[in-house]
């Protein structure tokens, strides 16, 4: 997971529209929201919490995605109000991935959800790993290259926190995947295909078969807990691992 959450730290940039001549009141606010939540004062995070979460279902696509750059900002400098009100922000953060009109509420949501996850260690999702998943996987294909990076990224957290409850559904996912992950190996922008491949590897072992194959090169044969782990893989992917120099 240390690889996935090292890539997380330099994101693509979303496009953004031309700015705006005089900044509204609203901006003004959010752009304050960092200073507020280093003061630490208990009574002021609150009140900014629900103002966030407020805004994160306003009409205005703008605030929507204001609100979810505050939730991450919270989510980092104040992890103990992510886990206080994890439910709530999920919930938020969840209904911004399915955002019909933003592509940048949806690109914030995710960065954001990828700083909880890594703050909770994905303690405590509940269905909303089934919904997280399912709307990330969606977005690997995405035209946007931010948006693909992002959605590797956060799919590449998910497969390390599945854990007993959820592997078989996110063994279904990935196997879904499969294509995606093989084909954006070599995508046309450089960091996606790095997410792609640290993401490819924390999703290998859902990719296991139950029964062994015999593949081995020469190095596999003079490295047997190598060769017997290569040996749960189809011939194809560990070609593609090779290839890739994933392995």
């Amino acid at each position: 997971m240390d690889q996935v959450q090292t890539i997380s730290e330099h994101p693509l940039p979303m496009p953004t529209s031309p700015p705006e001549k005089k900044r509204t009141s609203v901006m003004s606010f959010f752009s304050k929201v960092s200073w507020k939540l280093k003061t630490q004062k208990r009574e002021s995070l609150k009140n900014v919490f629900f103002i966030l979460a407020e805004k994160a279902r306003d009409p205005s696509a703008k605030k929507r995605h204001l609100a979810m750059k505050g939730l991450g900002t919270m989510a980092s400098e104040t992890p103990n109000k992510v886990k206080k009100y994890k439910k709530i922000i999920l919930d938020l953060l969840v209904h911004g991935l399915y955002d019909p009109m933003s592509p940048e509420v949806i690109h914030e949501s995710m960065k954001t959800l990828s700083i909880i996850l890594s703050k909770i260690q994905g303690k405590g999702l509940g269905s909303f790993f089934i919904d997280i998943t399912l709307q990330t996987r969606t977005l690997l294909d995405d035209e946007n290259d931010s948006l693909r990076y992002s959605a590797f990224v956060l799919f590449g957290q998910l497969a390390g926190f599945a854990g007993h409850k959820w592997k078989k559904f996110f063994t279904s996912q990935v196997k879904q995947t499969q294509d995606s992950l093989l084909s954006h190996l070599q995508d046309r922008n450089p960091q996606v295909a790095k997410a792609c491949k640290t993401t490819f590897r924390a999703c290998s072992p859902y990719l296991k078969q139950k029964k062994e194959h015999s593949f081995q090169n020469e190095e596999d044969q003079r490295n047997p807990k190598l060769s017997r782990q290569l040996s749960h893989y189809h011939p194809e992917l560990l070609q593609f691992f090779y290839a890739n120099k994933i392995l």
